[in-house]
């Protein structure tokens, strides 16, 4: 098997694997039915609505991320999201469920998206440390990146096959396929050899969150790499705004040229994360290369002449944004101690998005529902 998939020789990551591409895609798929229920079926194409869906699903992940960690290093990760991938299956389920029986009000959308998000950000933290538990420390690189391909491919995938599904048979059985997807996780999940795993010890007693806070403090190497994904999530990763407004106000383009717009991109985060697969370690020349390439990258996109000339240059951007994400996030888990990861990983976790949600619903302030919508 070649480097590329090298994790994939371990038996229980490969299982993993399979289940998670499955899930990634449906939700991906997920979200766009979401996203369309909201605009279409619950308010008249309300940015406004969207919006705080989208902030409902987000800000449990800043509030809860270091709960999260903790209950990670406190219990076993695989157990962990046992309970949460469950959590997120039921709320899909009652989600379409409503959404077919015409019982959905906008209301129950925020619940349900909130219940997601205190999910998500109790997965989160022990999913990204599970992976440790699963390969050795020499293949830990090339598994997070393989975890983000995987996450992209769904990105590339799930859109279309959701827009096919709504079109064909509606937002309501399309969300109850997402909900179905759940299930190939659970299955993977249960189907690993618990006595493969290389088990992190279990934290115990109070104090838990603080402790992780301590660790932190006492390792400036980690500290500069969460100043680097702070800065990296703050200033940089804000496609979902920027690359809407460069479509419809600077090269006045539609809504089907703006959805082009995240499918190139994918194909360079794509790109990136397999390449960074590839590496066997994580190298600080290797990130701050990628920042540079990311800097420059984004620099030339802003200045694009032609709308051509702009949708070529976000595939090299996506391809160093995903570099310098799986390279940040592979640096910090190698470097911590087993018996915290869960802890160190929410607290990156929840540093990345603190810029990157907050400058994101500021820049939402410039962005309309008819700069959205494209020119008639």
């Amino acid at each position: 098997m070649s480097t590329m998939f090298a994790a994939l020789k371990v038996r229980n990551y490969r299982v993993y694997a399979a289940g998670g591409i499955v899930s990634n895609t449906g939700t991906w798929m997920g979200r766009v039915a979401q996203d369309w229920v909201v605009l279409t079926e619950l308010t008249n194409n309300s940015a406004q609505a969207l919006g705080i869906v989208t902030g409902l699903q987000f800000l449990p992940m800043l509030l809860l991320a270091p709960i999260g960690g903790a209950i990670g290093d406190r219990f076993r990760k695989r157990d962990v999201m046992l309970v949460t991938q469950s959590v997120m299956a039921l709320t899909a389920v009652l989600m379409g469920v409503m959404v077919i029986g015409g019982h959905m009000e906008l209301w129950h959308m925020y619940v349900l998206a909130f219940l997601q998000g205190c999910a998500a950000a109790i997965d989160a933290p022990a999913r990204q440390a599970f992976v440790s538990e699963m390969v050795p420390p020499k293949l830990l690189t090339n598994a997070v990146g393989l975890n983000s391909a995987s996450f992209h491919s769904g990105r590339l995938v799930g859109p279309a096959v959701a827009g096919l599904l709504i079109a064909a048979i509606g937002t309501g059985p399309t969300l109850l396929i997402n909900a179905a997807t759940f299930v190939a996780v659970l299955l993977a999940l249960l189907s690993l050899r618990v006595d493969d795993l290389d088990l992190a010890p279990q934290s115990k007693g109070r104090g838990r969150i603080a402790e992780g806070l301590r660790y932190v403090r006492h390792r400036p190497d980690i500290m500069l790499i969460m100043a680097l994904a702070f800065v990296h999530g703050t200033f940089g990763m804000n496609f979902q705004i920027t690359n809407a407004l460069m479509a419809t106000s600077v090269f006045d383009r539609g809504v089907e040229d703006y959805g082009l717009v995240g499918s190139v991109m994918a194909i360079g985060s794509l790109a990136g994360a397999l390449l960074a697969a590839r590496q066997s370690r994580p190298r600080w020349r290797r990130l701050l290369g990628a920042m540079f390439g990311f800097t420059a990258a984004t620099l030339a996109v802003g200045l694009a002449p032609t709308w051509p000339i702009f949708v070529v240059l976000l595939i090299p951007t996506g391809f160093f944004a995903l570099t310098v994400m799986v390279t940040a996030n592979s640096m910090v888990q190698l470097s911590v101690d087993s018996a915290v990861r869960s802890r160190v990983m929410s607290l990156y976790m929840a540093v990345f998005l603190v810029g990157h949600r907050s400058v994101r619903h500021w820049l939402a302030g410039s962005v309309t529902p008819m700069a959205l919508a494209g020119p008639s």
